[in-house]
């Protein structure tokens, strides 16, 4: 059972990062039931752009320069998954008026004015949002809530909309169901909880409505979720949680 439970946080590492994480075959067929282990996967993103930070800080830089550096290094964990998703999901949500247009447009490498904007302005606040956080004592505790809600509520997400396609990373996950799905959640909003009181739960509400707002907006415009979907919902649920530890 331990093994089972390993293999599940070594799957949701190796499809939410891209650190170099060795998992057997067999274990991805349990990839719709590994999905209680994203959050572990937003711990890791956390700890990586903290240590970079507090490293730089510890050199002399400023604030500002170490979040940009901490930021640049947990693009390079996640290879910039969710940006793409963002950028992507800008470019076809408002690039097409029929959905079908919209999910051609989402699929298209190519970057127009929608999806450059998303990544300039998300990545500036990001930035700023992080330089602010460095200068409190809780800095750890804000991106690791940040960095698990944002992974915590893809999975409610994935069960609650159907697949907008036939293909893709979401799709080949396939739709969790039962009690993993809400399990990340539960432990992020614990934590949060036990090391902030109400101010925490709030968080935790916040991250649950931005993730809902997400989802909606995805059911809108395309009838359902992909993968690119998921990832622009990480962006903004992170952003929404970064922001609301700022104002409690």
């Amino acid at each position: 059972m331990l093994k089972t439970y390993l293999d599940d946080i070594r799957v949701a590492l190796s499809l939410l990062t891209r650190l170099p994480i060795r998992v057997p075959t067999d274990a991805y067929q349990r990839s719709h039931k590994a999905v209680w282990a994203y959050g572990a996967a937003g711990a890791v993103w956390a700890i990586c752009v903290w240590a970079v930070a507090t490293l730089a800080m510890t050199f002399g830089l400023s604030t500002l320069i170490a979040a940009g550096l901490g930021l640049t290094m947990g693009v390079v964990v996640t290879g910039a998954m969710h940006e793409d998703g963002l950028a992507d999901c800008a470019d076809g949500f408002w690039g097409g008026w029929e959905p079908e247009r919209r999910l051609d447009i989402m699929r298209d490498s190519r970057l127009g004015v929608y999806g450059s904007l998303a990544l300039i302005l998300s990545t500036l606040l990001r930035w700023n949002l992080i330089a602010t956080i460095l200068a409190d004592a809780n800095s750890l505790l804000a991106l690791m809530l940040a960095g698990m809600f944002a992974r915590a509520t893809l999975p409610v997400i994935m069960s609650r909309l159907p697949h907008a396609r036939s293909t893709g990373l979401s799709h080949s996950v396939g739709s969790p169901s039962g009690r993993s799905v809400y399990i990340s959640f539960g432990v992020t909003a614990l934590i949060g909880l036990v090391f902030m009181g109400a101010s925490g739960l709030m968080i935790a509400v916040i991250a649950a409505f931005a993730g809902g707002l997400c989802a909606r907006l995805a059911q809108k415009k395309i009838g359902g979720q992909t993968g690119d979907v998921l990832g622009a919902s990480a962006m903004i649920t992170e952003i929404s949680v970064l922001i609301a530890f700022i104002l409690f």
